[in-house]
């Protein structure tokens, strides 16, 4: 018998969460190995060189059996088992996806991280960061979710950095007129998923066991 994936993971890493998200939603078990971003394993290392987080490892991916894409996980594994359909919608989830990952993550970035860049002003980042979250804001009000009255995958794969700039300062962005959205966040974050793949793992190293997420 095929032994389960192996995820390489970080319990806090917006991206991981999203990949897990996905995983978890699928029923589709792997080995969860728990990863410290300043003590990395050589492991992940080997098989994924840029060596960020996740990292699905598995003999029946083509090519060299590794998946090092959050979004990539999280096709990979719906298009095993999508049971809630979030794959509906695919074109529209893809383009808001695409926005996110790009200016709204920039943004955040420089926001939550201005030591990190050079001639950053962190507020000019949080006002332009907060004009993707009012667009958000109402197609939520519009629709009840992103696209539509049921989440699709750009919810899940946008709400995991909503939830970073939201906790910079919560007090600020919990006093912006975006109702819709902050309703949309804490539902998701709520959520019996959320919870699920939120679960505390100890940093796993060679040899020790694995315990199995999804299963």
């Amino acid at each position: 018998m095929n032994k389960a994936p192996i995820l390489y993971s970080f319990r806090r890493c917006p991206y991981a969460m999203r990949a897990r998200m996905a995983l978890f939603i699928s029923k589709t078990p792997v080995r969860l190995r728990e990863v410290v971003l300043r003590d990395k394993p050589e492991e992940m290392i080997a098989v994924s060189p840029k060596a960020t987080v996740p990292v699905l490892v598995d003999d029946s991916v083509d090519g060299d059996g590794v998946v090092d894409e959050s979004l990539s996980i999280m096709h990979w594994a719906l298009e095993r088992s999508d049971p809630q359909n979030w794959l509906e919608d695919k074109e529209a989830s893809a383009a808001l996806i695409a926005e996110a990952d790009s200016d709204f993550k920039d943004n955040l970035d420089r926001y939550k991280y201005p030591t990190r860049y050079e001639n950053v002003d962190p507020i000019a980042h949080r006002s332009a960061g907060l004009e993707f979250l009012v667009k958000l804001d109402k197609c939520i009000a519009q629709q009840g979710q992103l696209l539509g009255k049921e989440p699709r995958l750009a919810d899940y794969a946008i709400f995991p950095f909503i939830r970073q700039f939201a906790n910079n300062d919560r007090n600020w962005f919990d006093a912006q007129p975006i109702a819709a959205l902050q309703t949309w966040l804490a539902a998701h974050l709520d959520s019996d998923l959320f919870s699920a793949v939120m679960k505390k793992y100890p940093q796993w190293k060679t040899g020790d066991a694995e315990p199995m997420f999804a299963a």
